[in-house]
């Protein structure tokens, strides 16, 4: 059955007395040309295992289940299950598990990629689980909010703590962008297919924790100049602020949003050399 097709999709859910949840940010993709860049941008083969979020009615599933080795559509919502079973019902290299994705245990999986059409309302808390468990993927490529892709591949003038908090662990692409009438229901909002390839190592050596507490308090108050947001979130001196700055080599009244991914870690290594990391 063509799962593409907004009245096949209706007549599935009818049959299987299922109503598509908001809460859930249920929204089907109907559009196959999206469908077909998704599973061409994951360069899946029969050695991949791919891990899909929120497989809904299994429109996507069923192209990772043609292309990938082994296949884990991790969903949330029961009733949706034998939906997603069913389309796929041919296919022996998949698993449905009924779990929230943010418990979902990685540590045994070996290699894998995240392929998903992600709901909208735990984008970034997804996106951040796989980014900071120990057993990372090689890449994700997914669907996502078209705001929210734009500001994770953000560049210096428009970055945010998303897009360094991302940038941190892996190298982000825009792939694509995919009107809201390419999905069922609409949403109200254009989506974007963003491929972040997952660095080995983090892009510094740094104490992750310490690392973080400096971005937040660059960016914690919105539009500050650094040497205010920095004085007052990392509960330092101005005065301190002003020396922290200028042995960075960095403008004390440039705002978080400016800076590059490599002014972070300068700012990261003066502050060590200057106050220590237990500071």
């Amino acid at each position: 059955m063509d799962l593409t097709d907004i009245t096949n999709i209706k007549k599935t859910l009818k049959a299987f007395g299922v109503h598509t949840k908001k809460d859930l940010g249920q929204h089907f993709l109907i559009d196959e040309k999206a469908l077909d860049l998704i599973v061409e941008s994951a360069n899946l083969t029969k050695l991949d295992r791919v891990i899909e979020v929120g497989p809904g009615m299994g429109i996507l599933t069923r192209e990772l289940c043609k292309k990938a080795g082994t296949v884990i559509a991790v969903e949330l919502d029961t009733t949706m299950l034998t939906v997603v079973k069913t389309a796929c019902i041919k296919y022996n290299n998949l698993t449905v598990e009924n779990h929230d994705i943010l418990k979902f245990e990685t540590s045994t999986l070996g290699q894998y990629k995240v392929v998903s059409n992600l709901p909208y309302y735990i984008t970034s808390p997804t996106i951040r689980k796989f980014l900071e468990v120990d057993n990372k993927p090689e890449e994700l490529v997914l669907l996502v909010q078209r705001e929210v892709a734009e500001r994770i591949s953000a560049k210096p003038s428009r970055m945010s703590i998303l897009s360094v908090s991302v940038q941190f662990y892996g190298s982000p692409e825009i792939i694509g962008i995919v009107p809201r009438t390419s999905f069922y229901p609409a949403p109200r909002v254009d989506s974007a297919i963003i491929k972040i390839k997952v660095y080995k190592e983090p892009l510094f050596k740094v104490e992750t924790k310490l690392f973080f507490r400096i971005v937040k308090s660059g960016f914690g108050e919105k539009r500050k100049q650094l040497i205010n947001s920095l004085s007052g979130g990392m509960k330092i001196s101005r005065d301190e602020a002003e020396r922290w700055l200028t042995q960075a080599k960095i403008d004390s009244q440039m705002r978080a949003e400016a800076l590059s991914m490599t002014d972070w870690d300068k700012l990261y290594q003066t502050y060590v050399e200057l106050f220590g990391e237990e500071s």
